[in-house]
This record gives structure tokens, C-alpha cells and sequence, in this order.
């Protein structure tokens, strides 16, 4: 004999899809927290010269994108990641996470540097005139995209900590061209669903 399933809220019963799709609202909130959190263990297991592009895939999963040498010759700190040969792993934990991380692998496959991108010495290298691309190269995909049509400005939006662990929210601002206009930090407390006031 199989007995109903169910489970009592706020003194009613609740059956079936209600209650499993509770569970499983859980279920996916328990597995984004747990990469988040895992990411120290990760990095911890990788050593800088030693790991593979496979040991960081097998930690770190498919990235979010895989940049090539030329891809990143211009950016202001591109070290061995511009070296003909190296690709550079972007893993991404925006929009809720507050950490980009930057994996470059050597010519020779082997990991040669793990960066977590998202910092204010990194914001300061965002200059007036600077195209998106080469925004996007060094931080990583923004949390938000925001269009303003009548400004004719874009804005892109990413979480960030600020020491020692002030929720912030880094937003860089372009004109039509997708050329930097200016940036602003904020804490994300001020921020609403839009996005920072402004």
C-alpha cells in the first residue's frame, strides 16, 4: 500500500509538485552555494606549474570561456597568458558570486597562473576610451547588462568584495561605441533590482 506524500505549511497540508518543487528550489540553491564555497578547495588542489588544463576541468568544469594568446596580447597584465601558445580559462560565478577567475594555461600545459580578477587594483586599470572587449577580457562577464536608450549609454555591473568583506557592486559605463565612458563602485546594499542608483 503506498501512503500519500505530503507535508504540513503554515497548518494546510501541501501534496505532490508543490512540495517537490520546493525541494528541488533547494536542491539548486545547496549546489550554486556549494561552488561558490568549494572554489577554496579547488584552487588549493591546484599548484602553479604542476596541474594541467585537465587537473583545472576536472576541479573547475567547462569554462565560461576560453580565451587564445592574441586574445589577451592587449590587456594590461597579460604576462604568459599572451605568450603564443596559452589559453586563458574564464570560470565566472556572477551573477550571484562575487569572484571571476582567470586560469592561464602555458604553451607547455601546464597551469602558470590563477587569478581571481574581480579586485580594485584591476578596476583601476579601467581607463576612459577603453573598448568593452578589452573590459570584458580582463574582468570577466558582468553580472547585468543595462541598456540606456536615451543616454545612449550601456553599463555593466559586476559583484565584488571589498576588503574585508564589504559586498560591492563595480559598474563600468560605455557610450554607443561600447567605449568606456566611467566607472563607480558601490556597496550592493544601495543597489535595487535595476541596478545601482545612479
Amino acid at each position: 500500500m503506498r501512503l500519500p506524500f505530503f507535508v504540513f505549511r503554515a497548518g494546510r497540508a501541501v501534496t505532490g509538485r508543490a512540495h517537490t518543487r520546493g525541494w528541488a528550489l533547494m536542491g539548486l540553491l545547496s549546489v550554486l552555494l556549494g561552488m561558490v564555497g568549494c572554489d577554496p578547495q579547488r584552487i588549493a588542489e591546484l599548484e602553479e606549474g604542476v596541474a594541467t588544463e585537465a587537473d583545472v576541468r576536472a576541479r573547475f568544469g567547462e569554462p565560461e570561456k576560453i580565451w587564445e594568446a592574441a586574445d589577451l596580447a592587449g590587456n594590461p597584465f597579460p604576462g604568459v597568458a599572451a605568450q603564443a601558445g596559452a589559453r586563458t580559462l574564464e570560470y565566472n560565478r556572477q551573477p550571484e558570486g562575487q569572484v571571476n577567475y582567470m586560469i592561464t594555461i602555458a604553451p607547455d600545459g601546464r597551469m602558470s597562473a590563477l587569478r581571481q580578477v574581480l579586485t580594485p587594483q584591476n578596476f583601476a586599470l579601467v581607463l576612459p576610451g577603453m573598448p568593452m572587449e578589452q573590459v570584458r577580457k580582463m574582468l570577466g562577464k558582468p553580472m547585468r547588462v543595462t541598456p540606456y536608450a536615451l543616454q545612449q549609454e550601456t553599463h555593466y555591473d559586476w559583484r565584488y568584495l571589498s576588503a574585508p568583506s564589504t559586498p560591492r557592486i563595480f559598474t563600468v559605463v560605455f557610450d554607443r561605441d561600447l567605449r568606456v565612458v566611467r566607472t563607480a563602485s558601490v556597496d550592493a546594499e544601495v543597489t535595487g533590482p535595476s541596478g545601482p542608483s545612479r
